[in-house]
């Protein structure tokens, strides 16, 4: 049976653009009538997409793949670590739950978890003619190449050979990949076979000697230097440093305020109202009391409840809210953020941790015992409010229920979803995706007060940037020896 070509994305650090990059290419590799497909050994990350083949994956390599125009699938991201705590990560092998892991017991997991990336990797590659793989942090992390999976141990493994990303725009380019040449090891340094130069602002003439100097330094060949992608933001970020940047969404009418919990989850749920004219989306970080102009405060989807409940009350946030309920604001829970709205969340197997249940905000009449089983699915739901359809996901553990939930948010298959308070004012729900759906967010946006005079049309809007970055990487890059370089 033949097997594709492939080539992997590795970076200096951490969201220095491979994700993104990766995308890009896997759209560009499309658009040339290549069958291509994303993979990603491990990625770390409360981002998680459901695959029809019944799990769940990283965001970003659910995007490579709508890039890529092929249905993702559980193979794509064979090893997806999602954080619980400082400590410790949920392990999902192939889309399912494989336990819980601290940081020091998942080194010594790796080799386990080698054999199910192997068999994973050998799938995608016996469907595609071009795989690109993404690494996860950087090869220089060198106190962690003892087992390595998801950079040089992979790489080596199945003799792919590896593009280097440098990020300019946080400085320091030259010296990541110098010197990243000069800690790896002489076998993990002969996978590179070259390098690319990301986020360039200004006039790329002025890098020519640094780029020089890169490559007298290390050998390694220059694939091209990447100007900033203006448009980066319009496409969903892969986990919680994007939102350590400033806010990207532009002043509008109406204002929506979103809590920045500590296990943020599936914040892409809100890409779609950043991109709205009309709204002003805060992301509000801990330490600053919630906006006391807000129509909207946003309780997001969280990897640990209970222990961002208890969060939420140590920034006070739940004084702000009860006060913004005062003011006749109105207030939506998504998931971990519906849980959080009701009376009580229970966990008597201690499926989060030691704490076995927390007193909610009490703003519906519900209750939430967490559960061992996830549930993971696709849905199309209806509002109950709108009657518009809606498209989207469900990933959770726990099983909700109480008086408000006799008035649900949506229905799904004909039977009720989610809760609604007696006012209306306060609702919650377990879809993920709401707002992608453009008849539901515009609704749902017109009941806040907004106009909506150019509200753009979301999986239009993606699909147009994803083909915009495929033009903006052939002008830039030499697609032509990057591909070349890919190896079978």
């Amino acid at each position: 049976m033949s097997h594709a070509k492939s080539l992997m994305f590795q970076g200096t650090g951490s969201d220095v653009g491979k994700s993104l990059l990766v995308a890009g290419l896997c759209r560009l590799a499309a658009n040339r009538g290549l069958k291509v497909y994303p993979f990603k050994p491990q990625n770390m990350s409360n981002n998680a997409a459901v695959t029809n083949d019944g799990g769940e994956i990283g965001r970003a390599q659910w995007l490579q793949a709508r890039a890529a125009r092929t249905e993702p699938t559980i193979h794509m991201n064979p090893i997806l670590l999602k954080p619980q705590s400082n400590e410790g990560s949920q392990v999902i092998v192939q889309g399912r739950v494989y336990g819980h892991a601290a940081a020091r017991d998942y080194q010594k997991l790796k080799q386990t978890l080698l054999t199910a990336v192997l068999e994973s990797y050998e799938y995608i590659r016996e469907k595609a003619d071009l795989v690109l793989v993404e690494g996860a942090g950087s090869p220089a992390e060198i106190n962690l190449r003892e087992g390595d999976i998801a950079n040089m141990g992979f790489a080596r493994a199945t003799n792919t050979p590896v593009v280097l990303i440098g990020d300019v725009d946080r400085g320091g380019v030259i010296a990541s990949l110098v010197g990243t040449h000069s800690i790896l090891p002489p076998r993990d340094r002969d996978m590179i076979a070259g390098f690319i130069i990301n986020k360039f602002r200004g006039d790329v003439s002025l890098f020519n000697a640094g780029l020089s100097e890169i490559v007298h330094r290390t050998r390694w060949k220059s694939f091209g230097i990447c100007p900033w992608f203006e448009h980066a933001s319009l496409l969903p970020a892969e986990d919680s440093v994007s939102l350590e940047k400033p806010d990207a969404s532009s002043s509008g009418s109406i204002k929506i305020a979103i809590p920045v919990i500590s296990r943020i989850a599936n914040f892409d749920d809100f890409d779609p109202l950043i991109a709205e004219p009309d709204v002003e989306l805060v992301m509000v970080k801990p330490g600053t009391a919630l906006p006391g102009d807000a129509a909207l405060i946003i309780l997001p989807g969280s990897k640990s409840t209970i222990g961002d409940m208890e969060f939420l009350r140590q920034q006070g946030w739940d004084i702000d809210i009860q006060a913004h309920i005062h003011r006749g604001g109105h207030v939506l829970g998504i998931c971990g953020g519906y849980q959080m709205l009701g009376r009580w969340i229970f966990d008597p197997e201690q499926i989060e941790g030691v704490q076995t249940q927390v007193k909610g905000l009490g703003l519906l009449d519900i209750e939430t015992m967490l559960e061992p089983k996830k549930t993971l699915r696709n849905i199309t739901a209806t509002s109950v409010a709108f009657g518009t359809t809606i498209t989207g996901y469900e990933i959770h553990m726990g099983q909700t229920n109480g008086p408000d939930t006799a008035s649900p948010m949506l229905t799904i298959n004909k039977k009720p979803d989610g809760a609604t308070s007696p006012d209306g004012l306060i609702s919650g729900c377990y879809m993920h995706g709401l707002f992608t759906s453009d008849s539901f967010r515009r609704s749902f946006l017109k009941n806040l007060g907004a106009s909506l005079e150019n509200s753009p049309d979301h999986t239009r809007s993606i699909d147009d940037t994803l083909d915009s970055l495929s033009v903006h990487l052939e002008k830039h890059l030499d697609v032509d020896a990057l591909f070349a370089t890919a190896s079978d």
